[in-house]
């Protein structure tokens, strides 16, 4: 059996089209860092071990930048949820990603989070790059 090289992206997800975006918003994006095997999944025990790089920034029109960490918890579809924690000790300000663990993240790819209004928003994976 061949195993899976993992290795650390870039992942930078743009606004996709909705109706106050008709073209999408690259001013309404996340870039955040997590290690993705050779298919493009996120490998949770490659996260455990580099989980202090797997970091995030929210940017929104007209909002100051958020930083916070890619973060794997216990619950949800599938037994685990993939989500991004910008205060730790706080869920207030935390947003979930939408099966994150069963998503190839790739060039052109479509993904959905939860925003911490508990608004569902879509995303264009628009950029990957290796650290």
């Amino acid at each position: 059996m061949q195993k899976t090289t993992i290795h650390l992206k870039k992942i930078t997800m743009t606004l996709a089209r909705e109706p106050g975006h008709p073209e999408g918003s690259f001013l309404h994006r996340y870039e955040f860092v997590a290690p993705l095997d050779s298919e493009g999944y996120i490998d949770s025990s490659a996260w455990h071990d580099h989980k202090l790089a797997c970091v995030v920034h929210r940017y929104r029109e007209g909002e100051p930048a958020a930083r916070g960490l890619l973060v794997h918890r216990a619950g949800g579809q599938g037994g685990s949820t993939w989500g991004f924690d910008y205060n730790p000790g706080t869920e207030l300000d935390d947003e979930t990603g939408f099966r994150f663990g069963n998503h190839a993240f790739k060039l052109g790819e479509y993904v959905s989070i939860r925003n911490s209004e508990e608004v569902m928003e879509t995303f264009k994976i628009s950029a990957l790059s290796s650290l």
